[in-house]
């Protein structure tokens, strides 16, 4: 899989790329990974991106012409992907749409972010978050790391993500390792039982209570099994 990272500011990207699974990724030729420096495509002998808002207002715009130009150079793309607060949230489920693309371009702004133009451009646009950042340069590697992981090889073990949070629409279970007592907090004992069956069930009724305390909305979209169906109306009568 191949990524385009277009950003002002390469050397937030840059780093990123050289420690754990990214770093083996790419040495292991599973991804590839280009980071284009916006302001090469700058005019004038200042390399100028920006401009003032038409109407006035606060900040600085990236023009359009700057936008385009390094977006063109990286083409073709599977998809462009422009990071801004006012874009659509991106879910598990828009990450395994977007892994299985060959290329994708991540479009990261600055400033006031890109003129309103830029976005006819792109195929979609997307934020981590209802919040605003400084730039889209964490929010491009969200949607890397999010992605990347998805391609096979990258995670050693290719169940571990089936199992992620947001999957199956709940969260993930609580996980433990040793010690299996540490400052009086106890491993559950079913997880030191053997059970597998029992463990399994444990573990469908943890990801369920998790997700009823901190992302109660999840369940009313979740697909649930029969079990875990069991196991909801089980705990709405132990309430």
């Amino acid at each position: 899989m191949r990524y385009t990272v277009i950003t002002l500011f390469p050397n937030l990207v840059r780093p990123w790329l050289e420690e754990s699974l990214l770093k083996k990724a790419l040495e292991r030729g599973l991804i590839r990974v280009e980071v284009v420096d916006l302001r090469a495509f700058g005019l004038g002998r200042h390399r100028t991106v920006d401009d003032t808002p038409y109407g006035g207002g606060a900040g600085m715009v990236i023009r359009p012409d700057v936008a385009v130009a390094a977006l063109e150079r990286a083409l073709p793309a599977d998809e462009v992907v422009l990071l801004s607060p006012a874009g659509r949230p991106f879910t598990q489920k828009v990450a395994e749409e977007l892994a299985g693309k060959e290329h994708l371009v991540l479009l990261a702004g600055r400033y006031e972010g890109f003129d309103a133009r830029v976005e006819a451009f792109a195929t979609r646009i997307l934020s981590i978050g209802d919040y605003v950042l400084m730039g889209g340069e964490v929010a491009a590697l969200a949607v890397l790391e999010a992605t990347a992981r998805l391609v096979p090889g990258v995670i050693g073990d290719p169940q571990s993500h089936r199992e992620d949070s947001f999957v199956r629409g709940l969260l993930d279970y609580p996980q433990y390792t040793r010690p299996p007592e540490f400052r009086g907090l106890r491993v559950p004992e079913v997880l030191l039982s053997g059970h597998h069956q029992e463990v399994e069930r444990w573990r469908r009724q943890e990801a369920l209570r998790r997700t009823l305390a901190l992302r109660p909305e999840l369940v009313a979209r979740a697909p649930l099994s029969l079990l875990e169906a069991r196991l909801l109306a089980e705990m709405d009568r132990e309430e």
